[in-house]
């Protein structure tokens, strides 16, 4: 509760990108990831309906418990046995049944030990973890088995998520059995940068981060890394090491991991109108804003005077909508705009004969990415689509399949139209048919007519001849049609 007001989880800091709403059929899941202790409340559901003071509030919530695995010490034989005692991993909610444990000393893992008790002779400088076996990224705090000097180091927090551009403090505190000798920062992810893979090298020395990080130590035993201009690449593990003496702090167990996304534009389409459509749009990020970000939205690079994360906004074919934090104007988003006009293209370029394989493209530019959809001139566009997919392929093309075809490039901003590609698909002569006229009785010295015909693409040429002849010496006509002026029964055959 703000006072009287109850807070959505979304907007409160705390739940800062650990937060998601699924809401379906009257059916609605919180769903908080990298869960803390501190998230142990009550969470309640409320819904506010159209109608003057109808909100409403499900009593009693769900109480939610986060507990962490924790190592107990007890001491067994305190006169007989001093420095032997009994380690026991456990936690106050119900574990599965017989899970197998997974033990940690000084951070490395112990291959012979997986119950959830583990008794021996230690020693003041070593400490000990615990995690369930397949859950090894949720261990329990470091402990020492004496006093409070041994060898470790915690995680202020266990993920970060931050926005492109920002930056951010990832902070440890250590503590050694002895004097240390150094220490530094490091990233597994970047093990293809060291000279050998086994020595973790610090992120002060990688051109990388060259200028971007710096290391606090605001308080003993603290260590913070800033890193500043974060970029995407930078989403990786950080781990703190230290040596001291002959020991070395190279743990294998979870750092903090940084998650750094960049903004969005998301699209919801309202209306189309015939010269403009009325969107909404989000500046949206995976990382969840704590609901005191100020934005900056852009229209063909020129600031509009909006500030929410979350705007009505009425687009025009040529606009290009970008938003930023305010502040990190240099980190905007990628533009999101309407699909520019489509071009076709068909492959392969040359001559298209019967029977080959033909591929129409058809591409666009657009943001969000357009949908393609393929039609033929003078068909029914609304019923007959040929394609949805941005290639329009013929395995084997036939004459019919001769026209003029175009697509559409639509996203949720608009639709643009290509212009025509004509295709004109050549095949050799048909078998021909040949008629005479008149078709009845043929009397000496009419006149008869012989058609030759043909389907061709390009158009056949005709040649006739009469059965017996010399075919290369005495063609008869070059026309499609043998014409007799006056026949005479010489010409009978």
């Amino acid at each position: 509760m703000n006072g009287d007001v109850t807070v959505d989880l979304r907007t409160d800091s705390e739940y800062s990108g650990r937060v998601q709403y699924h809401c379906d059929n009257n059916i609605c899941t919180l769903r908080i990831t990298d869960l803390r202790e501190s998230d142990s409340a009550e969470y309640k559901f409320r819904f506010i309906t159209n109608q003057p003071g109808g909100s409403y509030t499900g009593l009693p919530g769900v109480t939610l418990l986060v507990t962490g695995l924790q190592v107990l010490v007890s001491i067994t034989h305190p006169t007989m046995y001093p420095t032997w005692r009994e380690l026991k991993c456990q936690s106050s909610c119900r574990l599965p049944d017989h899970p197998s444990y997974v033990w940690y000393k000084n951070g490395q893992k112990i291959p012979t030990v997986t119950s959830s008790s583990y008794s021996g002779y230690f020693y003041s400088a070593d400490s000990y973890s615990c995690a369930v076996k397949g859950h090894e990224d949720s261990p329990s705090p470091s402990v020492c088995v004496f006093g409070q000097s041994c060898n470790r180091v915690t995680y202020t927090d266990r993920s970060i998520c931050a926005f492109k551009g920002s930056s951010v403090d990832i902070s440890s505190n250590y503590n050694s059995h002895k004097t240390i000798r150094s220490k530094f920062w490091f990233s597994s992810e970047r093990i293809h940068q060291w000279q050998s893979p086994s020595q973790s090298e610090d992120l002060s020395e990688d051109s990388q981060y060259a200028g971007r990080v710096q290391v606090l130590e605001t308080e003993r035993g603290r260590s913070t890394l800033r890193i500043t201009d974060l970029r995407e690449s930078d989403s990786a593990q950080y781990r703190f090491k230290f040596t001291a003496g002959s020991f070395e702090w190279n743990s294998i167990l979870p750092g903090t991991t940084l998650t750094v996304t960049a903004l969005q534009v998301q699209v919801t389409r309202i209306k189309v109108y015939q010269s403009y459509t009325e969107a909404e749009l989000k500046c949206h990020s995976s990382c969840s804003p704590d609901g005191r970000l100020s934005y900056v939205w852009f229209r063909n690079r020129t600031e509009i005077p909006l500030t929410e994360m979350s705007i009505k906004y009425q687009f025009y074919s040529g606009d290009i909508i970008t938003c930023a934090l305010k502040g990190h104007e240099n980190y905007s988003s990628p533009s999101v705009y309407h699909p520019k006009l489509p071009s076709v293209s068909v492959s392969p370029s040359g001559e298209i004969v019967d029977n080959s394989t033909v591929t129409l493209t058809c591409s666009s530019v657009a943001n969000p990415a357009a949908n393609y959809t393929w039609y033929k001139k003078n068909g029914d566009p609304d019923l007959h689509p040929l394609s949805k997919e941005p290639q329009l392929v013929f395995r084997s093309i036939q004459s019919s399949d001769s026209g003029e075809y175009y697509c559409t490039a639509e996203n949720k901003l608009g639709r643009r139209t290509s212009q025509y590609i004509s295709i004109n698909v050549k095949y050799a002569p048909r078998v021909p048919s040949v008629s005479v006229c008149p078709s009845g009785e043929i009397v000496d010295n009419s006149t008869v007519t012989l058609t030759c015909s043909s389907d061709a693409n390009p158009a056949a040429n005709y040649t006739w001849y009469k059965k017996n002849g010399d075919p290369d010496l005495h063609p008869l006509s070059k026309e499609p049609q043998l014409v007799f002026r006056s026949i005479r029964s010489s010409d009978s055959g």
